[in-house]
């Protein structure tokens, strides 16, 4: 079976809708427009406007998980030799 890949500029497009609904969405989330639990749809908003967007973005991208959770380490700088010996 033949495996079919995404044009580079499809997934990027699809990456930049992605990022933008996520960011959207977690704009509605924070300043509770929209609520992240409802009685009625219980975590339905918090998946559609949060959930969804990363499940698509880890898709498209299954090393961003690696890259997010791996602790930053400060660059170790060279040593700053001044210019008179």
């Amino acid at each position: 079976m033949r495996q079919q890949t995404l044009s580079s500029a499809f997934r990027q497009r699809l990456h930049d809708a992605a990022l933008l609904w996520l960011l959207g969405g977690g704009t509605l989330l924070l300043t509770t427009l929209v609520p992240l639990h409802t009685e009625l749809l219980g975590w339905t908003p918090a998946f559609w406007l949060a959930g969804a967007p990363l499940i698509i973005l880890l898709g498209l991208e299954p090393s961003l998980l690696r890259v997010w959770l791996t602790p930053r380490r400060p660059r170790r700088r060279a040593p700053h030799h001044s210019v008179w010996h």
